[in-house]
């Protein structure tokens, strides 16, 4: 756009150059001038000249003064970008230790569920916190004392409303779960390996539960789990039994978490051992491997536990998985068995085939079909078996899992009451924060 000023100088060079167009003309017309009136007219040309490299630098300085603004004006836009995406970008942890070399991590989870229950008489909805992997909240802190050894205290507790183990027909409203899960102080050397002391996972517990199939957040070895407070009904008059869906499956893991003392040992190609030892004269050990190859990953543990309880002594587990990478086809094996006086040893035996895929850019799809058996569970007279399938939906970047199971209980009894088969159809979602 041309401004008044820029105007103005155009129209100053146009009269200068239409002046020295008619003296030129004149000179040339008269043909003979005299030397004061050629000298007059250089004077003239020379001011003219003057005058053209005047307004040549204000125009340059226009130009500079017009560059200098876009510069600016550049310049303003790109503090405003910042700011924006200042604005914009999320708030920083604020989680913070009360000792200045500890550092402090929170993080946890919520997993709720809908189980919709076909008893052999009633189909109803629960409303449960699914036991698979309840409902937690945890506080771990870290101290690097050198390169070497590390510090660590971990506390975490249990937080389920109704959750599924208890949530029965007779009570849909099983109130507030809480549990201590962890309260351990630990000494982790990279050379030595680890000790813990407190309560936490013994040397057995997941030992019967290693599974790479990313449908364990909803079907895993304890089938049970996720309805273990049910009960059987019985054939004929449908009263409800005592026999709870937890007492006629298991999958003999290991002893749970206890108070004990745990040391594992560093790693040697995949290899690790476990030991603890728990108050009341029990203790286990356990042997954990895992590793890559040849488009493979894998992963297994075995364990024997001391259970010296009144009818029981040792208890045998182990589980081990094997997961294709470039078609996701997975394949999870667990068993076990328990020593018991006065009866056959109770047993059981699970398979789970699997596939793992990429249908949507927001996570991985899984998909599970498993099978397993148990016997002499609750008595030595009873057969059970249940079969399962389930899909797990992964949301990855915001810690999210949707998921559906319809899983089967059938329990086989040799003698009365004979019982109805209890159907399940579940639908969940954990968020892990």
């Amino acid at each position: 756009m041309i401004t008044k000023r820029k105007a103005f100088i155009i129209f100053v060079v146009l009269l200068l150059a239409v002046q020295v167009f008619f003296v030129n003309t004149s000179a040339a017309e008269e043909g003979t001038g005299d030397a004061g009136k050629i000298e007059k007219l250089e004077r003239l040309i020379k001011e003219q000249q003057e005058q053209m490299e005047s307004l040549q630098q204000q125009l340059n300085q226009l130009k500079e003064t017009a560059t200098d603004a876009q510069k600016k004006a550049k310049e303003a836009k790109s503090v405003a970008e910042e700011v924006k995406i200042t604005v914009q970008a999320p708030v920083e942890k604020a989680v913070t230790s009360g000792q200045d070399r500890v550092k402090l991590a929170v993080s946890g989870q919520a997993n709720r569920a809908m189980n919709i229950v076909d008893d052999g008489k009633d189909t109803r909805a629960y409303f449960v916190d699914a036991d698979d992997s309840n409902s937690r909240v945890r506080f771990v802190g870290t101290a690097k004392v050198t390169d070497d050894l590390t510090i660590g205290a971990r506390i975490e507790v249990a937080i389920a409303p109704n959750e599924s183990s208890d949530v029965s027909q007779e009570d849909q409203e099983s109130g507030n779960f809480l549990d201590q899960r962890w309260s351990e102080v630990s000494l982790h050397s990279k050379r030595f390996g680890k000790l813990s002391l407190g309560k936490g996972d013994t040397a057995s517990n997941n030992s019967s539960e290693v599974d790479l199939s990313r449908t364990d957040v909803i079907q895993y070895a304890s089938v049970a789990d996720i309805v273990g407070g049910m009960l059987f009904r019985q054939r004929g008059d449908d009263t409800l039994t005592t026999i709870r869906v937890s007492d006629a499956f298991s999958n003999f893991d290991g002893l749970s978490r206890k108070s004990r003392m745990r040391y594992d040992t560093p790693t040697f190609y995949g290899f690790h051992l476990a030991g603890s030892v728990v108050s009341d004269q029990r203790y286990d050990v356990s042997l954990w491997w895992g590793g890559q190859g040849l488009g493979f990953k894998a992963a297994g543990a075995v364990a024997v536990a001391y259970l010296n309880g009144d009818d029981s002594d040792y208890q045998y587990d182990g589980s081990f998985s094997l997961l294709h990478e470039a078609t996701g086809l997975n394949l999870t094996l667990s068993a076990g068995s328990r020593e018991v006086d006065e009866q056959d040893d109770p047993s059981n035996a699970w398979v789970k085939a699997g596939w793992l895929t990429r249908f949507f850019s927001i996570g991985e799809t899984a998909f599970g079909f498993d099978y397993g058996r148990v016997v002499n569970l609750p008595t030595e007279n009873d057969d059970s078996y249940t079969y399962g399938a389930a899909a797990v939906q992964q949301f990855e970047e915001y810690g999210t899992e949707l998921y559906a199971q319809y899983r089967l209980y059938s329990l086989d009894r040799n003698v009365n009451p004979d019982v109805h088969d209890i159907s399940a159809g579940i639908i969940g979602a954990r968020v892990k924060f």
